[in-house]
């Protein structure tokens, strides 16, 4: 007979198969082919032998790379072992991977007592070959020891979900997710439906439409991988989507992650509302049917869940919808199923503009903080959210495919959304803050900067909202200048004047600065680890403080830049080479000359030590005055005395910087997972009035070892003194400002000296 091999390569050669149908197709070839090694190994003699798939191949689903997972079940007096034998060794030569047991029935009973997993799988089982009645009573008895353990068996098999959830994270958000094991991934998706043979509430949940299509396009996404790298892998890496994407026919590889991110919310909304069913079906009916409890205007508390309830009207209430999810989040419950269909089917798009009732349910929704987020997510995954706010479909299940973002775009405006709730008593107007902290990046994914494209959006939306043409503005402003605070913080010279009033004209007003700044941190804090932080938050802290005085007409205090501590002027005064730590903050003495803050970023670079800002200072004796805020790149900051003799070996010749740093970056490329689905481009701009006393330069380029000692270096080539910098890092790509004067120790003027410092710059990024 033909080998499994090749007829499986034949399949997988085969383009035009994808996804579940590739599974079955699969499946039946794989059934066909064992009957056919089952009669050779049996010799025709069935009797009490029967050979089972269980788990996926039990579901009648193989993906290129799946295990044959078996059951040679019997009742004989002797183990079948040369039957087994003549099973197991043709399958591992066909490269096949097998996962095989041998049992008698009340073995597999002993194994389902001791062993979830093996429980699940003899969920799924059916009949591959052999005796037909000894197969149908053990696929009984499996059903059967479900239905009399499911509260225990159920329980431990949610469980064991939300361990593996905390293991592999959320599908939807993540930027290399595993198609399988993830929350929302197809273990859910097959846990759900395999548990619905045996706990009745899951039934109209795993029969959802909508879940089956969901199903599809993870399972197609997992055959696609598995066949473009001939691996069995479920982790859909950044190198592969694009391959995956194409063969899959998606236009591109953001649009196959948010196809995959759609289908994940949805298994994994799925699970939660199945097993919140599940918990409440084992623990019982809560109270007696037909006592409802009031909770608003056709609503009730019906059995642990918010449900219609008489004079409900979602068709002439337009806040029913919004109503009913408020209920459910200050109760701590959920949404009934049918209240979910019923509202979905009947609540018309709201009217222009929304009566205030409309607007009120909304923010409320959203000031209950993240205990909302699940029931937006159930409103959503009916279609409601896009039917309130039409701009929503756009950003929907939108990727932002690097490490910088743990979110989709619409899933990270909730966020921020619900994390401003927390920050509403630091402002006159929550209103305001919520309604701006949830439009702020809904331009994103449009032609143009998304913030003034948001903006206009916002314009549109809070306008239709209700809001009053101020309040309209304040928006807007909140849209269009959302970045500003955090951007202004860590690439600009708080102690320059012009800074600050930069910001005040931007801002406008102390009420909108007051929104701004709590915008700001929910955005920040709803983006991802790096976008936070104790250096961060004390410079926006800064920076805010000093915009509100200057928009108080009071004076803004600012300490002198020029004016070295007293350790400092004594570190100068003895005129040598000298290092000094405080905590993150690192006080580098040496003798003054061209590129020293490049030879120093670069041996930070190598002992592992990312640089948050730095300035330059003179003494009087021909010393400099280097000051760096630091943080670890990895672990722990270095011994500084190894950093002080590496700097003085580089001054003086004696340590190749530049070749270390080219080794060190050679290593780094080759370990590092990518961080972004594309290269971040290198740009350089120069910017003549951000400053009164500098120009600064800024630039954008992708994140590596002596990213800062390359663009100093190139800059001092250039033939400018670096006077402050500012570096950030987000996800891939690093964002660093520098304060430059020419010769003269002014602002360089428009003109060559300026074109030739971006050339040198880039020249030496590109060599990188």
């Amino acid at each position: 007979m033909e080998s499994l091999r090749s007829q499986r390569d034949e399949l997988i050669a085969d383009r035009a198969l994808g996804g579940v149908e590739f599974c079955r197709r699969y499946a039946q070839v794989a059934d066909e082919w064992l009957q056919a090694l089952f009669e050779e190994a049996t010799g025709g003699e069935h009797r009490g032998l029967a050979l089972l798939a269980v788990g996926g191949y039990g579901r009648g689903e193989l993906a290129p790379g799946s295990d044959l997972d078996l059951l040679l079940v019997h009742d004989r007096r002797q183990a079948p072992t040369t039957v087994a034998q003549a099973l197991w060794y043709p399958i591992w030569d066909q490269g096949v991977s097998l996962d095989h047991s041998v049992r008698r029935p009340r073995e597999v009973r002993a194994a389902m007592e001791g062993d979830l997993k093996v429980a699940l799988g003899l969920l799924e089982c059916r009949r591959i070959a052999g005796d037909e009645t000894l197969a149908a009573e053990v696929a009984a008895k499996a059903r059967d020891m479900w239905r009399s353990r499911a509260e225990r068996w159920l329980a431990a098999a949610g469980d064991a979900a939300a361990a593996r959830h905390r293991s592999h994270g959320d599908l939807a958000f993540l930027l290399e997710p595993d198609l399988k094991e993830a929350r929302g991934g197809l273990r859910d998706l097959h846990l759900l439906v395999a548990a619905a043979s045996v706990a009745p509430p899951l039934s109209g949940v795993a029969a959802d439409p909508a879940l089956a299509a969901a199903g599809d396009i993870l399972t197609s996404a997992r055959v696609a991988l598995q066949r473009v790298t001939g691996r069995d892998t479920n982790r859909l890496s950044l190198q592969d989507q694009d391959a995956v994407a194409a063969a899959v026919a998606s236009p591109d590889a953001d649009a196959l992650m948010g196809d995959v991110a759609g289908a994940a919310r949805t298994v994994a909304w799925s699970s939660d509302d199945g097993w919140r069913r599940v918990a409440s079906w084992l623990t019982g009916p809560g109270r007696r049917a037909g006592a409802d409890r009031a909770v608003g205007p056709g609503l009730v508390l019906r059995d642990g869940e918010i449900a219609l309830g008489p004079g409900a009207d979602p068709g002439g209430d337009p806040s029913h919808a919004l109503r009913a999810a408020v209920a459910a989040v200050e109760y701590g419950v959920g949404l009934s199923r049918q209240a979910l269909d019923r509202l979905a089917a009947e609540t018309p798009p709201p009217p222009d503009p929304w009566p205030e009732s409309l607007r009120h349910s909304l923010v409320r929704l959203l000031d209950c903080g993240p205990p909302a987020l699940a029931t937006i997510e159930a409103l959503d995954q009916k279609g409601l959210l896009v039917r309130l706010l039409p701009e929503w479909e756009f950003v929907r299940n939108r990727p932002q495919r690097n490490a910088y973002h743990r979110f989709t775009v619409d899933r990270h405006l909730l966020e921020a959304a619900a994390g401003a709730a927390s920050l509403v008593r630091r402002v006159e107007r929550p209103d305001l803050l919520i309604v701006g902290t949830l439009l702020h990046d809904i331009g994103k994914g449009r032609p143009g900067d998304h913030s003034q494209v948001g903006a206009e959006l916002a314009v549109s939306i809070s306008g239709r909202m209700g809001f009053t043409p101020a309040d309209v503005g304040i928006i807007a402003t909140l849209v269009s200048q959302h970045l500003l605070l955090a951007d202004t913080a860590v690439r600009r010279d708080l102690d320059d004047p012009a800074t600050v009033a930069m910001v005040a004209a931007a801002v406008g007003d102390a009420p909108t600065l007051e929104l701004l700044a709590a915008l700001t941190e929910a955005d920040a804090l709803a983006t991802g680890p790096a976008a936070w932080g104790t250096w961060k938050e004390g410079l926006v802290r800064t920076l805010v403080a000093r915009t509100a005085s200057h928009l108080a007409g009071r004076p803004v205090t600012v300490p002198a830049p020029s004016e070295p501590t007293a350790e400092q002027r004594a570190m100068l005064a003895a005129g040598r080479l000298d290092l000094k730590a405080t905590g993150e903050r690192l006080t580098v003495v040496a003798p003054d000359r061209p590129g020293l803050l490049a030879v120093v970023a670069g041996v930070l670079a190598l002992r592992g030590v990312d640089v948050l800002s730095a300035t330059t200072g003179q003494g009087d004796n021909g010393m400099a005055l280097l000051v760096f805020d630091v943080a670890p790149t990895y672990t722990d900051l270095p011994d500084w005395s190894q950093v002080r003799a590496d700097v003085e070996a580089a001054l003086d010749g004696r340590l190749a910087l530049a070749e270390r740093l080219a080794e060190q970056d050679a290593t780094e490329r080759r370990r590092r997972r990518r961080r972004a689905a594309a290269t971040p481009r290198i740009e350089v701009g120069v910017h003549h009035g951000a400053s009164a006393v500098a120009t600064v330069v800024e630039v954008r380029a992708p994140d590596g070892p002596g990213v800062l000692s390359h663009i100093a270096a190139a800059l001092a080539g250039a033939g400018l003194s670096i006077i402050s910098a500012r570096a950030g890092t987000y996800g891939a790509e690093v964002v660093d400002a520098f304060y430059v004067v020419g010769p003269d120790g002014a602002p360089l003027g428009p003109g060559a000296r300026g074109d030739a410092a971006v050339a040198a710059v880039k020249a030496a990024l590109a060599e990188r």
